[in-house]
């Protein structure tokens, strides 16, 4: 009877804590679940992201024309009509500009153009937005320069290389519902036989004009099989810097400009990435840890590069600029950083600076960019700050395409 009660009273031993991969598995698909219930409210029915309409003054601006001569070309009937409101205010889709692009080109008769399209003898531009340090604003400003290009008529190829893909999401693809496997640029680049042509890989977007290769954590797969790859190589094999040029090789046709979202390490993805570049943008935070990570950042990729190139890589870039990001002018410390890196970097350093802004900020919360808001969801003094920052950058950096092709 004293065993039965000792038995009795014994403490019951407690359940085993459940291993940690499993609580992170169980957070990832309670976060994932929540995050596509969020898309599917912002975007129903389909949950898929569309393009707002443009005011009059908007089209005028974005096209190149007065908007006095647009709204003539309307009241004749002629190129895309407008929906009109009953007080006369006229609004265009963004498939109406790019018609209103095409009608401009094919009925005038001087030497403007309206489509700034790539002509025989000027080479796609390929720009890789990169750097290692977190916070640095480089998904931020991969996606308004492939938004701005695309509004001012270029044929533009986004491509999220970075396994987060937060580029992706931004462009409406959720990466673990929306992308199937070998549906990223590892599809394209991997070593066996399950490669894919590119042309099959790419997206359509809400811009029209607009393409995505889309990513997700399936590109990890490029850092963990290259080296094995390298370690078995066959004689004609191309090596795994050259696997990104020659995916852009066999579309180049189609787009004029290229941008890509590297990831945030300095792995075999960048490093290929960078290889088919004609320029580089690297953006960085006017903060003295971000300068001292950026610093690390150019020792390696000087050191990697040199052996790349020894490898036949090709290291030719049309320009390479360093974008300050969200910028505070009333900063004190952050305006002597930018001084500081003036004086060293000169000409590289891109004039113009992308101010910190909340309008971004809000804007990112239901996946937009700024370029996808109307002027009215803001304060207005806080919109057209963000925004002219926004146009004077990615307006720079438009002129050093231009230049690359030697057009005035």
């Amino acid at each position: 009877m004293a065993l039965n009660d000792q038995q009795a009273m014994a403490p019951i031993p407690s359940a085993a804590p459940p291993a940690i991969h499993d609580t992170i598995a169980a957070d990832a698909r309670e976060l994932s679940a929540k995050l596509h219930a969020h898309r599917t409210k912002l975007f129903p029915p389909k949950a898929r992201k569309h393009l707002r309409r443009f005011t009059s003054g908007e089209v005028a601006k974005l096209v190149g024309i007065n908007d006095g001569y647009l709204r003539q070309l309307s009241l004749e009937g002629r190129g895309p009509q407008p929906d009109t409101t009953p007080t006369g205010r006229r609004s265009y889709t963004f498939e109406d500009i790019q018609s209103l692009r095409a009608y401009l080109d094919e009925s005038g008769k001087g030497a403007r153009r309206y489509r700034p399209h790539r002509v025989a003898g000027e080479q796609l531009q390929v720009i890789g937005v990169v750097n290692f340090k977190g916070g640095s604003g480089k998904t931020t400003t991969a996606a308004h320069l492939a938004q701005h290009l695309t509004l001012q008529g270029y044929r533009v190829l986004a491509i999220d290389l970075d396994p987060q893909a937060s580029l992706s999401a931004l462009h409406g693809y959720q990466p673990e519902f929306d992308v199937e496997e070998n549906g990223t640029l590892y599809g394209a680049i991997r070593y066996d036989d399950a490669r894919r042509e590119l042309n099959d890989i790419i997206r359509q977007t809400y811009f029209l004009g607009l393409d995505i290769v889309p990513g997700n954590i399936e590109l990890m797969e490029f850092e963990h099989e290259t080296p094995k790859a390298l370690a078995m190589r066959q004689s004609g094999d191309p090596l795994f810097f050259a696997r990104v040029a020659r995916a852009l090789a066999t579309v180049q046709d189609r787009y004029d400009v290229v941008v890509i979202d590297c990831p945030p390490q300095l792995g075999f993805l960048t490093l290929s990435a960078l290889c088919a570049a004609t320029a580089i943008l690297i953006p960085v935070h006017p903060q003295m840890l971000d300068v001292m990570s950026m610093c690390q950042f150019l020792i390696m990729t000087s050191d990697l590069l040199a052996v790349v190139a020894k490898a036949g890589g090709n290291m030719n870039y049309d320009w390479m600029r360093y974008l300050v990001t969200r910028y505070e002018p009333g900063d004190g410390p952050q305006a002597q950083m930018v001084g500081f890196m003036r004086s060293l970097f000169g000409d590289r350093m891109l004039t113009n600076m992308m101010l910190k802004s909340t309008a971004i900020s809000d804007a990112g919360i239901t996946k937009q960019t700024l370029y996808e808001v109307s002027r009215d969801q803001f304060t207005r003094a806080t919109y057209d700050r963000a925004m002219e920052s926004l146009d004077s950058v990615n307006g720079e950096i438009q002129s050093l395409i231009q230049a690359a092709w030697g057009r005035a």
